[in-house]
């Protein structure tokens, strides 16, 4: 029963960040004066129906957390991890409770005022941008082929788009034409990748020593001496 319950957090884990970047892409393609390219995750909120977005932040964020929990009962991971992915779970239930702030001219004739509430969600998004990758960082070491050069290539892709992400914001807040929105979206397809991936192997050599360990037991039964 163990066993069966730390494969479910694992495949809820795998499903949130799928789950979380189709709801974003559909969401944001179907509201009119937004632009994926340009235009945060983030206001997506505060859009028409903006529940949909919150809802996601929260939801990908409990998964997260499903997902931490199953790498700590399947010992996949370091204590380090472990506390990076339940920070940034716990981050993506606090974006999502706090809405951000109107920002880029989204939503069309909005203030950009900064509030107590949008500092909330700002604050709260650098720390699951941040926590993430040191997840990835902390989970390089595992007896899976190419897994350390993968867990580390996905922490640094993932750090340098949230780097370039930060520089377009503040060009695009000056007026330029820039791809902030894009850069946003990188690291979400970087880390969602890994948690798929990670999820799988663990599935995959939890499976193989569950089913090792059921033919030893049959092997010792059957040459087990009979009373």
């Amino acid at each position: 029963m163990s066993i069966r319950c730390t494969h479910t957090l694992l495949t809820a884990g795998a499903a949130g960040p799928v789950l979380f970047v189709l709801t974003y892409l559909v969401n944001g393609a179907v509201q009119p004066d937004y632009d994926s390219t340009h235009d945060t995750i983030s206001t997506l909120s505060l859009a028409p129906h903006g529940w949909i977005q919150i809802a996601n932040f929260v939801v990908y964020g409990v998964l997260t957390l499903c997902f931490a929990e199953a790498l700590r009962r399947s010992s996949a991971i370091r204590t380090s991890g472990y506390v990076s992915l339940l920070v940034a779970g716990a981050g993506l239930v606090l974006i999502g409770v706090f809405p951000t702030d109107p920002a880029l001219g989204f939503p069309a004739g909005e203030s950009d005022a900064v509030t107590a509430i949008g500092t909330v969600h700002s604050m709260g998004a650098l720390v699951v941008f941040l926590a993430f990758p040191v997840a990835a960082f902390a989970a390089a070491g595992r007896p899976f082929r190419g897994w350390d050069a993968f867990s580390v290539a996905t922490g640094v892709l993932s750090l340098a788009a949230v780097g370039a992400f930060f520089v377009a914001f503040e060009g695009a807040a000056e007026g330029a034409d820039s791809p902030a929105g894009l850069y946003e979206r990188l690291p979400t397809l970087f880390i969602g990748l890994w948690q798929v991936v990670f999820a799988l192997r663990v599935l995959t050599e939890d499976t193989a020593r569950a089913v090792g360990t059921q033919r030893a037991d049959r092997a010792m039964g059957a040459v087990a001496p009979r009373a």
